[in-house]
């Protein structure tokens, strides 16, 4: 069965960090896509970084690019996002999801990130 699960969020003030990881079973993260996604509140959910171990390629979206570092570790079977220089507008709900564009049926649960001001 494949199934992701998040975990790492919480509560961190502005200019803070968090690192989230989404443990995958039921396939490998060296054969598939990993996506994280942020759904704000009252708004949709967008991608915000991608790793794409088929062509060696990693994504992010311009609101994250230079705070935010995803990666993947094979051994443990987890992608990682790496959350730094935290800005009240990253605060939501972040998934993973088993491919770089939100079409998978496969996605986690969700972890809460608030950044206070």
């Amino acid at each position: 069965e494949v199934q992701l699960v998040e975990s790492g969020g919480g509560l961190v003030q502005a200019g803070g960090s968090l690192r989230l990881s989404c443990a995958a079973s039921g396939f490998s993260v060296d054969d598939y896509a990993i996506g994280w996604f942020h759904q704000a509140p009252g708004k949709e959910r967008e991608g915000v970084s991608c790793i794409s171990p088929s062509d060696h390629r990693i994504f992010y979206s311009d609101s994250v690019k230079g705070r935010f570092t995803i990666s993947s570790d094979n051994a443990k079977n987890t992608v990682d996002l790496q959350m730094n220089s935290l800005k009240v507008e990253d605060t939501g709900v972040y998934y993973c999801a088993a491919d770089c564009w939100g079409t998978t049926d496969y996605w986690g649960q969700g972890t809460q990130v608030t950044v206070s001001s």
